[in-house]
C-alpha cells in the first residue's frame, strides 16, 4: 500500500497540475503514471476498491499496468464511480432507449476533459483555429449531458470561424455552407452521427476537396445497422472524399481515439487500449487476437482510469486498435461505433 504522505503529495500534484498526464512521452512514463493512478484510485474509490477486493487482489503484486484490474463499464450505470471528494462540476450521461438504464460519469474537473480533447485534436488534426467546424449532431441545449456534444460545442467556439456551428435539421444551410467554404479553400471538419451523415450523402452529390468528414457512430434505430466499411464507401461516394475519419469515445471516458480512415484507431499518449480474453476476463491478451476492449484513460484520474468495455476488437504492435463489434446484449450507446 502506498504511504499516505506519498499519496497526499501525488494527489495534490495531480489535482493542480495535469502536466504529468498530458505530457507523457513514452511507455515507461505511461506505466509509471498508470500505476500511481491505480494506487490512488484503489485507496480513494470505494466502488473500485470493493471490486478489486472481490477479486482478492494483492495490490503488492501489481507491477505493470497489465496487472491492474479493469472495472466493468456497466458499473457506471448502477454506481457512483468517483475517486475524489471534490465537488462534481458535471454529470455526463449516455443516450439510450426509453426504460434502459444509462451510464453516468461524474466529472469533478471539466478542465481536465477540456485539456484532453483539445490536446488530442491538436495532435491528430492540428490547430482547431485553422478549421471551420460543422456538426451534424444535436445542439448542446437539445442533448444536455452528452460528453460528445460538450466537446464539439467547445471545439466550435474555439475554432472562431463565423460559420462553425450545429447544422442537424438544417440541411440547406449546411449544403450552402459547405459549398461556400469549398470555394474559399477553407479547411473544414464535418463531424456527425452516422445516420445523419448517411442521409446527407444519399441526398446530395458533393465533391469536397477541403473537408474532412468524421463519423462518431450511432444509427440509434434511425437506419439499418451497417458494417463500417459499407458505411464508409457510401459516405466517400456521396461526399467525394477519399477517406472517412472516425472518433471513438464514450460517456465513461474523458479521452478519444481517432481513425484517419484505415479502420484503425490511434490513442493520445495518455490513453492505451488492451484486449482481454472473452473466456477469461481478467487476462490480458497479446496483440492481434480478438478480445474484449480494455481502456486505460489517465484523464479519468478522478473517476476510474481502468475500464473494461463491452466492445470487441484487436490491438496491434504500433499501439493502434480496431473495433470489430460488441458483446451480445450490449446497449447501443450514442457515442459508440456500430454493431458489426
Amino acid at each position: 500500500m502506498v504511504g499516505l504522505s506519498y499519496l497526499a503529495i501525488f494527489v495534490d500534484y495531480m489535482r493542480f497540475d495535469s502536466t504529468r498526464i498530458f505530457n507523457i512521452n513514452n511507455d515507461a512514463e505511461f506505466e509509471q503514471v498508470a500505476l500511481k493512478a491505480f494506487q490512488y484510485q484503489f485507496e480513494n474509490n470505494d466502488v473500485y476498491q470493493k471490486f478489486c477486493k472481490h477479486l482478492k487482489l494483492d495490490i503488492k503484486a501489481v507491477k505493470t499496468f497489465g496487472d491492474i484490474p479493469f472495472l466493468p463499464i456497466s458499473f457506471f450505470k448502477s454506481k457512483r464511480v468517483i475517486s475524489t471528494d471534490k465537488n462534481i462540476e458535471a454529470v455526463f450521461t449516455s443516450s439510450g432507449t426509453t426504460g434502459v438504464q444509462t451510464s453516468k460519469h461524474h466529472v469533478s474537473d471539466l478542465s481536465i476533459y477540456e485539456q484532453s480533447y483539445r490536446k488530442a485534436f491538436d495532435q491528430f488534426y492540428g490547430n482547431m483555429n485553422d478549421y471551420c467546424i460543422l456538426a451534424l449532431l444535436p445542439s448542446y441545449l437539445e442533448r444536455e449531458g452528452s460528453s460528445l456534444i460538450y466537446m464539439v460545442d467547445d471545439l466550435i467556439k474555439k475554432s472562431g470561424h463565423p460559420k462553425s456551428g450545429f447544422y442537424l435539421n438544417e440541411t440547406n444551410a449546411l449544403i450552402d455552407t459547405l459549398k461556400d467554404l469549398e470555394t474559399k479553400n477553407m479547411k473544414t471538419l464535418l463531424i456527425g452521427v452516422s445516420f445523419a451523415l448517411l442521409d446527407l450523402a444519399e441526398s446530395y452529390s458533393l465533391n469536397l476537396k477541403n473537408t474532412l468528414v468524421m463519423e462518431t457512430g450511432g444509427m440509434k434505430g434511425r437506419r439499418k445497422e451497417m458494417i463500417r466499411s459499407e458505411l464508409h464507401e457510401v459516405l466517400k461516394k456521396g461526399f467525394g472524399v477519399s477517406e472517412i475519419h472516425s472518433e471513438y469515445g464514450m460517456t465513461e471516458l474523458l479521452s478519444q481515439a481517432y481513425s484517419s480512415g484505415n479502420g484503425r484507431f490511434n490513442c493520445p499518449p495518455w490513453m492505451k487500449v488492451l484486449t482481454r480474453d472473452t473466456e477469461d476476463p481478467l487476462s490480458v491478451q497479446k496483440n492481434g487476437k480478438t478480445g474484449g476492449i480494455n481502456i486505460i484513460d489517465l484523464a479519468n484520474f478522478n473517476s476510474c482510469a481502468f475500464i473494461a468495455t463491452q466492445d470487441l476488437g484487436k490491438t496491434f504492435e504500433d499501439g493502434s486498435f480496431e473495433i470489430l463489434g460488441r458483446f451480445d446484449h450490449s446497449d447501443i450507446r450514442g457515442c459508440n461505433l456500430m454493431v458489426i
